[in-house]
């Protein structure tokens, strides 16, 4: 079973290999949207640091495993600013 078939919610486009990835002006970002609450939903973008849309495409799948661990769909950033609040 791969991560992104252990997150439930996760779509993907099959045909797609850079689903979830944004090239923006030359770097690649992770974007997705949870639904914090039934009413509300939120975009989540994230820099993966590298130009190279190889490294973007591992980085994703080790993020989206990590989530598929973890049992959470915010990132860690996240999640510690929901601490404080």
């Amino acid at each position: 079973m791969t991560a992104l078939t252990k997150l439930a919610g996760l779509r993907v486009d099959a045909e797609n290999p850079n689903h979830h990835l944004w090239d923006n002006h030359g770097t690649w970002f992770l974007h997705y949207t949870i639904h914090p609450t039934p009413f509300t939903k939120e975009r989540i973008r994230r820099s993966l640091g590298t130009k190279d849309v190889q490294i973007a495409r591992e980085r994703r799948d080790n993020f989206f495993a990590t989530l598929a661990n973890n049992g959470s769909t915010k990132s860690p950033g996240t999640q510690q600013k929901d601490a404080a609040a």
